[in-house]
């Protein structure tokens, strides 16, 4: 049959264009690690709403004159007047107060502040439980598709949705964005809907494989082929409406929700990605063994 594009046929460029990605992050990776924020590393944060708009140069030069200075300052709230600063260290009380003192003399009796503070026994703890609530959520989908459908489907659907929370964590580790709690949820919710597209794909795999005879691969192919453009449109049409979503949490969101956005777009982008290039093509690897399995036996 002839397709718009055989992701069959294809996949071998497909795995390419994945591997590049993820040889590139992991090569970052290794180099600087991932650009952890407040909540993964020992550090104070301060949001400061100060009742009036505010720019990036004043707050800075506000910090200078407090003695200190931040390692990332945004500007954000409904007309510019909260600021938020991170620090690489814990600040003393006499710190924070003179800071507040500071803001106070520059903007008036308007100023509030919020301060957290991470240990670094925390800063371990908070990354540990994150990566292991990351763990726990792949094995349990492994082993929801494998009840559900056959190990072969669970093997490919677990490799593509560890695939695409890898894409993310490359794309913040190139681009050294800040990785933080917000960050995790969206690599979290990333598998959920990954996930969500597999199991379509594969259920119409599965529903076409009962009145399927598969003599050779190239039937195989066919069949994964008519399976992924049959459900093309619904995929798509999912993704398309959670997508607007995120970009429109990204371009209007406050600052704080901004990077939890742009990992959902990274995540579903390449969900629906793997969901159609990878997760079909692997499951055709695996299939396509015990086909030829079973012509050896035959013979």
């Amino acid at each position: 049959m002839d397709y718009k594009v055989d992701f069959i046929k294809n996949r071998k460029k497909f795995y390419f264009l994945s591997l590049a990605i993820t040889v590139l992050g992991l090569i970052m990776l290794l180099v600087s690690s991932l650009n952890y924020g407040v909540d993964f590393r020992a550090g104070t944060s301060m949001d400061i709403t100060v009742g009036q708009a505010v720019d990036k140069a004043k707050a800075e030069q506000v910090f200078k004159d407090a003695g200190v200075e931040p390692s990332v300052i945004t500007i954000g709230g409904t007309s510019g007047d909260r600021i938020s600063a991170r620090f690489d260290n814990i600040l003393p009380d006499a710190t924070t107060k003179k800071v507040k003192d500071t803001f106070l003399a520059a903007f008036g009796d308007k100023v509030s502040q919020e301060i957290n503070t991470v240990s670094p026994d925390m800063a371990i703890e908070l990354r540990n439980k994150a990566m292991v609530a990351i763990a726990i959520a792949s094995v349990a989908i492994c082993i929801y598709v494998t009840i559900r459908f056959e190990w072969r489907f669970a093997v490919a659907s677990i490799i593509a949705i560890l695939h695409d929370a890898f894409v993310v964590i490359s794309f913040f580790a190139i681009f050294r964005f800040e990785v933080n709690l917000p960050f995790m949820a969206a690599i979290l919710t990333t598998i959920g809907y990954s996930i969500n597209d597999k199991i379509v794909i594969f259920d119409r795999v599965r529903e076409n494989l009962r009145f399927a005879k598969l003599k050779t691969s190239d039937d195989l192919s066919n069949l994964l082929n008519d399976s992924i453009w049959q459900t093309m449109a619904r995929n798509v049409n999912t993704v398309i409406t959670v997508l607007i979503a995120a970009i429109c949490l990204l371009i209007f969101g406050s600052e704080s929700i901004k990077l939890f956005a742009l990992a959902k777009i990274i995540g579903l982008t390449s969900g629906a990605y793997s969901s159609i290039c990878i997760a079909g093509p692997l499951y055709y690897y695996f299939k396509n063994k015990s086909i030829g399995s079973k012509k050896k036996v035959a013979a």
